[in-house]
């Protein structure tokens, strides 16, 4: 945690906010964790504002469609994850490590969580301004990557299959598993007159993102 306090560039006055927000529930007894679960909350909120604000002045001329794509790629789980891991939390924070085939998407959504109490705690102790500077520090690569508006696979998938005069793909959850607070679904899409593919996401739609990904890869990899 002390790397992670000299890299953040940032004292806490109430230093127990920062303690909160590194301590996921899964380290604690049932009943322990609500804490850490509001800062989460909160910093949910404080992320979208400070996003939502950054990128209607970044880029003046786009539509709210566009801004909205953009938005989505920015705030989401994996975007999340990567400053995560930027940061250190994987080591910074307190949280239960399994050893497990689903442990690796488990820690996603773990850390991605603690990237948000963060951001809630850090609001917290220095108000919005605090939390902006972490924000834009850590989100600037993002938010300047692409020149234009990020595709969902899923729509890219939906375009290509109308161009080929094809029927509509079609999305099936084959497997659900994992804790409430953490699960993983399994989607098997299928297009007409190509092998199915399967995706895998911590919600039913990243894991149709993630089939049509694969579905995408399939075909153009044949091109």
């Amino acid at each position: 945690m002390k790397t992670l306090k000299r890299d953040l560039n940032y004292t806490f006055k109430d230093p127990s906010l920062f303690t909160k927000a590194m301590t996921h529930p899964s380290a604690l007894t049932p009943g322990q964790g609500i804490d850490f679960e509001r800062l989460e909350f909160l910093g949910d909120r404080v992320l979208g504002v400070v996003i939502a604000n950054w990128l209607f002045h970044e880029f003046p001329h786009e539509r709210e469609g566009d801004l909205a794509k953009r938005f989505t790629e920015l705030v989401r789980k994996e975007t999340l994850f990567e400053v995560a891991m930027e940061l250190g939390l994987d080591r910074a924070m307190v949280m239960k490590r399994e050893k497990s085939s689903s442990q690796h998407k488990r820690l996603e959504t773990l850390l991605a969580d603690g990237c948000e109490a963060l951001i809630g705690a850090l609001y917290l102790d220095g108000g919005l301004v605090a939390a902006r500077d972490f924000i834009q520090a850590y989100w600037a690569p993002s938010i300047k990557k692409t020149l234009s508006p990020p595709r969902d696979p899923k729509s890219i998938l939906q375009e290509w299959i109308q161009s080929q005069g094809k029927t509509h793909p079609s999305y099936v959850v084959v497997e659900s598993s994992g804790p409430a607070h953490a699960p993983q679904f399994v989607v098997q899409v299928q297009v007409e007159g190509i092998e199915p593919v399967q995706g895998v996401g911590s919600s039913k739609r990243l894991a149709e993102k993630d089939a049509a990904q694969h579905m995408l890869d399939a075909i153009f990899s044949h091109d």
